[in-house]
């Protein structure tokens, strides 16, 4: 606790006293609210000249300018702040001598008419004020804001008070979640939920978290991916299907990683990764047109990131060879590889298998890179076991990872659904840990699976680029902390 919060706490709990003392309640459990503050500018502005116009409306004071026999406070509620005038006159004596005992962060309720100012701004004319929920810590101070960044997101509920561009950014994370969602069902993709415990940690590579069930007695994962059982919804005739949902992997926490996040993934029966491409890419500009509102961005390096027009198409083992150097990177020697590492200031594991060595000078060197949308295509097959080995060149897959801001905004398959070829490719990752492979899923894709394009979209990274952040956190309500 804070100094200010130290010396102001037995000040306001003195004023709650007295508040109970007299019979009055402080915490009211409802309140008259029949419009916001931007319903307020809005009505009003259509209403002028007429200035007959009541409201009731509540909030939270954030500014508080005593003048004698009246006074002028800011209302804050969740669509912005709308300006009261309350006087003696207005509210009669009383009630003016006990708001003038009120503190910022009170919460009130206001009835009134509205007018506009000499200096032309918009406001609520009390009549009726009432106290409805107490405030017993003070507000970070008014100029300020909430500049410590621990305290911005462990204390996110003040940060939300008083910096505008925190209510912004989640404002604007949630109109992106409802755009998506828009797109998709004018598209005819049904919304389902699947289960976030699942028995077998499939659909990715990642470590899981693990719980108990106590009603079975059995161990738990929680979802590391959404994929197998959208993929089960394929095969029980829904032809187009989407979920949007938390996603939890006991990893890293950076500046683009936090253990739990939130994913979008969709499969559409009768498609493949190119199919994918193109549904992404008019996403995109539909949440340009009305979300967003642009189509250039600010990039996290300051680079402005044009979103309209083409997006660059490229193999990944073009971006390789360009990196590395070496024309026959792909068939050199393991050695040549390590030391080729060593040489990038990459550090890998030794053992690591010679994929896993070329995959490192991608996302260390090459992804960071990769401002401007770029489309980076048939990546290794051992990357990924659940898409599509291409037709011409076995040792790829069909699939794209769309790159954007530095950083991987979507994968897309075609999807694999040749049960055999799917069992053998979870074997190969599996190694001698056969009890990772999901049984059922297979059996599920034994009774047939269609031809499909699937696609999973970060949806904390894309805020991120939508909304010009900086680092996860400022997307994520309430961030992983140490």
């Amino acid at each position: 606790m804070n100094d200010d919060a130290n010396d102001l706490f037995p000040i306001r709990k003195a004023k709650f006293d007295a508040l109970c003392a007299s019979g009055q309640n402080p915490f009211q459990a409802n309140c008259k609210q029949t419009h916001t503050a931007k319903s307020v500018q809005v009505l009003f502005e259509k209403a002028e000249p007429q200035t007959d116009l009541e409201v009731a409306v509540a909030g939270r004071i954030v500014l508080f300018r005593l003048m004698g026999k009246a006074s002028f406070i800011n209302l804050l509620d969740q669509t912005g702040i709308m300006q009261v005038y309350v006087s003696r006159d207005g509210v009669g004596e009383a009630v003016y001598q006990q708001f003038k005992k009120f503190d910022i962060g009170d919460f009130l309720g206001v009835v009134g008419s509205v007018f506009r100012t000499k200096t032309g701004e918009i406001t609520v004319r009390a009549s009726s004020i009432v106290l409805v929920s107490k405030s017993f810590r003070p507000l970070p101070e008014k100029w300020h804001g909430l500049t410590d960044p621990d305290a911005v997101y462990r204390q996110r509920y003040l940060d939300l008070i008083v910096n505008p561009e925190s209510r912004k950014r989640f404002f604007k994370r949630s109109d992106i979640i409802r755009g998506i969602r828009q797109f998709l069902w004018d598209k005819d993709f049904v919304e389902v939920e699947t289960p976030m415990l699942h028995e077998v940690a499939g659909g990715a590579v990642a470590r899981p978290f693990v719980t108990h069930m106590n009603a079975l007695n059995r161990d738990f994962f929680l979802r590391i991916s959404l994929e197998l059982y959208l993929k089960r919804m394929l095969i029980g005739g829904y032809d187009r299907v989407f979920e949007i949902g938390r996603n939890f992997r006991n990893e890293g926490i950076s500046r683009r990683h936090n253990p739990e996040f939130t994913m979008i993934e969709l499969y559409q029966a009768y498609s493949d990764y190119r199919g994918m491409m193109k549904l992404v890419y008019d996403l995109m500009q539909y949440l340009c047109q009305h979300v967003i509102g642009k189509t250039s961005l600010r990039s996290y390096t300051g680079e402005m990131i044009e979103l309209s027009g083409s997006w660059r198409e490229v193999t990944y083992r073009t971006l390789i060879l360009e990196e590395v150097n070496v024309g026959h990177w792909f068939e050199s020697p393991r050695n040549v590889k390590l030391q080729k590492c060593a040489e990038m200031g990459i550090d890998v594991d030794p053992h690591a298998e010679d994929f896993e060595l070329t995959n490192s000078i991608f996302e260390k060197r090459i992804a960071p890179r990769l401002i401007q949308p770029t489309f980076v295509t048939h990546l290794p097959k051992e990357l990924c076991p659940l898409a599509k080995i291409n037709g011409e060149d076995e040792s790829v897959i069909d699939v794209f990872e769309l790159y954007m801001n530095g950083q991987e905004i979507a994968p897309a398959y075609s999807e694999q659904n040749d049960p055999f070829v799917q069992r053998r490719m979870f074997e190969m990752q599996a190694g001698e840990e056969i009890q990772k492979i999901d049984n059922d899923f297979l059996t599920a894709l034994e009774y047939g699976m269609p031809p499909a394009g699937g696609m999973g979209i970060g949806i904390d990274r894309l805020v991120i680029m939508l909304t010009e952040a900086d680092n996860i956190r400022d997307t994520l309500l309430y961030p992983a902390l140490k």
